[in-house]
């Protein structure tokens, strides 16, 4: 027997087939992300790329991007509620976190903790990193 209350043209036997398909990983390609950022001071230069984010895409709690500093770009010193992790992709630059400078580059990843105060200075070639 059909359900009354379903659209015409609608298997309500489906429905939680669709249910399912809708909790599948969702996939992002940055260079369709937008750019984003580069107009605020509290960011300094930064400018980023959000690959997932829960007001965008379907995903709860992560918000990983890219992040992309033009030659000796910077991101003033800031502190925040989450942890942070950040992935060289390009470049290189000082990190500094709680004090303690870190040097990014390709491949190399740091953990931002918690609360703790961090911020970016790119080098002469620009930095970019996940």
């Amino acid at each position: 027997m059909k359900d009354p209350m379903a659209e015409p043209g609608i298997d309500v036997a489906i429905l939680p087939k669709i249910a399912a398909l809708m909790t599948l990983a969702v996939a992002a390609n940055a260079r369709e992300a937008p750019l984003e950022g580069g107009g605020d001071p509290a960011f300094g230069t930064e400018r980023w790329r959000t690959l997932f984010s829960g007001d965008r895409r379907p995903t709860r709690g992560m918000v990983p991007g890219i992040a992309d500093f033009a030659p000796f770009g910077t991101l003033p010193p800031r502190r925040h509620g989450h942890e942070k992790i950040c992935f060289g992709l390009s470049g290189g630059g000082v990190v500094t976190i709680d004090g303690v400078p870190h040097p990014p580059g390709p491949e190399v990843a740091l953990d931002v903790p918690e609360d703790a105060e961090h911020g970016t200075v790119a080098g002469p070639g620009g930095l970019r990193f996940l």
